[in-house]
């Protein structure tokens, strides 16, 4: 197999033409069937010479098919172009379109070993979605069942549970995985950590599930003390999320909460093996978080006074179990 060439590597031209396309919503015109540039353009709202010739490059990279000059469809790759996971993870409108921008910082973000996301839109990732509500209701759309389908409830093997009859899930979003998680567990009470106003959206998750009498939402920072006492605390892609300092913190908060009884589940933070970058993360870019090896997620758990007793590989993913140290 040849290499790819420096020109291919380096090809800006299509990821933004797919951006462009499903943020005038082109891939959704097109549901129906083969339809001129021309009626695209007009439908789409915008200019029909540069729309033909986008689609017609993105035909030569599989998405689009030109049934005749200036007429094209979608194809069974293009269908990936449709629906709300790629409209919140590809459009240029709303959240996903500050993760785009935010590459535009990598150079300065590897000269600096730090993120400079804040330079670029005015605030870090975290206060700029609070200071704009429709990209953090567009961040909890994405988290959820329209970014990622239904949650897994398997986060761990069935002996594992044993005991467990309380969960806190911390940084817990708008209440999907939570909600998952009770529904297959009919003995669970859950409580959920989240930042206004994501908070009131979870409860209001949480009670179109029938499972407010199982449930509570506690709105508050995971840097602030946890509610205390349950028998699991589940940090599900928030740990990734941040460096080291931050990282350590928030498993601190969660080892404080969870006493000498109770344990600590951390989803989405760990490799599989020692740690081998397996390539750049938009984590890392945004925020400075990454996914952390064995060795050293185990070094950053005992900062939180915390042991990892198990590493869980379950079809929800690796789950790091954690208990007192």
């Amino acid at each position: 197999m040849n290499a790819p060439s420096l020109e291919e590597l380096a090809d800006l031209a299509t990821p933004w033409a797919i951006r462009v396309v499903i943020t005038l919503g082109v891939p959704e015109l097109l549901a129906d069937g083969t339809r001129s540039s021309e009626d695209l353009a007009v439908a789409a709202g915008c200019d029909a010479t540069y729309l033909r010739r986008m689609l017609a490059h993105l035909a030569g990279r599989g998405l689009f098919r030109q049934e005749r000059p200036g007429w094209f469809a979608l194809t069974e790759a293009g269908q990936q172009l449709r629906g709300d996971g790629a409209r919140l993870g590809y459009g240029l409108d709303g959240v996903g379109g500050r993760f785009a921008h935010a590459w535009t910082t990598l150079a300065d973000a590897v000269r600096e070993g730090r993120p400079v996301y804040a330079e670029k839109f005015g605030r870090p990732f975290w206060e700029d979605l609070a200071a704009h509500p429709e990209l953090s209701a567009d961040f909890d759309a994405m988290m959820g069942p329209a970014g990622h389908g239904e949650p897994d409830p398997r986060i761990l093997p069935e002996e594992a549970w044993a005991g467990a009859s309380t969960i806190v899930d911390v940084g817990g979003g708008a209440g999907y995985k939570l909600a998952a998680l009770l529904k297959a567990r009919p003995e669970l009470r859950g409580t959920l950590v989240e930042l206004p106003p994501t908070a009131a959206r979870a409860e209001q998750v949480l009670a179109e599930a029938g499972l407010a009498d199982r449930s509570e939402v506690v709105a508050q920072s995971f840097f602030d003390p946890l509610p205390a006492g349950a028998d699991l605390y589940l940090l599900s892609s928030i740990i990734n999320d941040f460096p080291d300092p931050e990282a350590a913190a928030i498993l601190t908060r969660c080892a404080e909460a969870a006493g000498r009884t109770g344990r600590v589940l951390v989803r989405g933070a760990v490799a599989d093996d020692d740690h081998q970058p397996s390539g750049l993360e938009v984590e890392l870019v945004l925020l400075g978080g990454r996914v952390r090896g064995p060795d050293e997620f185990a070094a950053l758990a005992a900062r939180a006074g915390l042991a990892v007793r198990a590493l869980h590989d379950q079809p929800a993913g690796l789950v790091a179990e954690l208990i007192p140290d």
